[in-house]
């Protein structure tokens, strides 16, 4: 488990705990986006507020599965930008066709985080009950058109369709920020990643697998095979961030 999502999970299943206790906090802390200009704070917290068990548990599911992934990609911080700017984008985009309509749940940030594991890794199969695979762009695509049938044609009421949307806009939007205009080290390294040397490489291949969220270790055995067969000269600039990253660790 990496940082964030770790925090996420905790805080969300806390959250949880404390409104099963107490109701008053759900009606205090949902969004209303027509009231957002009075209660401004409800645009994050409404993102850590679940109408029952299985709405937080799956959200927690897919945040569990395809939030490590990209946050070690990504780093810690642009994870967090990229989650909580997608649950607001959420919550704006639902102000402006739904302002009157109650929203709790952590689905628009989630979303945001799809849409990025399918930025990176576009054609990773996804397993739909564990059964059918779906590679992640036409996965989301898929979740779009959903989303899209769901808020124009009034289909599955009680879903906020267009906070789903609103989390794939806003994560869109962040990546292409980020790559686009970010002067960080981490995002000049994956654009323009410095020459490698043979310590480099000994130093990628002796990456500690201990510790390794089980998804890592699939990324890692994957990007040093890949090593081994085709050299350097093989690597994307995001695989020799990530050896970077893992070997500084």
């Amino acid at each position: 488990m990496t940082p964030w999502v770790t925090r996420l999970i905790i805080a969300n299943v806390v959250m949880y705990i404390l409104t099963l206790a107490n109701p008053a906090v759900t009606r205090l802390l949902m969004l209303v986006p027509a009231l957002i200009f009075t209660h401004p704070w409800t645009l994050i917290t409404y993102m850590f507020l679940h109408g029952g068990f299985w709405h937080l548990f799956f959200n927690m599911l897919g945040l569990y599965f395809f939030g490590p992934r990209l946050e070690a990609t990504l780093g810690s911080r642009q994870f967090a930008w990229l989650y909580f700017l997608s649950g607001i984008s959420g919550g704006l985009l639902s102000f402006v066709f739904t302002p009157n309509t109650p929203i709790i749940g952590a689905s628009a940030g989630v979303f945001g985080v799809f849409y990025g594991f399918a930025h990176f890794w576009p054609r990773e199969n996804l397993y739909l009950w564990g059964i059918i695979p779906v590679e992640a762009r036409w996965f989301v695509l898929g979740m779009t058109a959903l989303s899209l049938l769901g808020g124009f044609g009034g289909f599955e009421e009680g879903i906020a369709h267009f906070a789903h949307l609103g989390g794939f806009a806003g994560g869109y939007l962040y990546i292409r920020w980020i790559e686009k205009n970010s002067r960080s080290a981490r995002f000049q390294q994956m654009v323009e990643p410095p020459p490698a040397h043979e310590a480099d490489i000994a130093k990628w291949m002796k990456i500690p697998r201990e510790g390794m969220h089980e998804v890592n270790r699939e990324e890692l055995d994957r990007i040093q095979a890949k090593l081994q067969a085709g050299g350097v000269q093989s690597l994307t600039p995001n695989e020799i961030a990530f050896l970077n990253r893992f070997s500084d660790r």
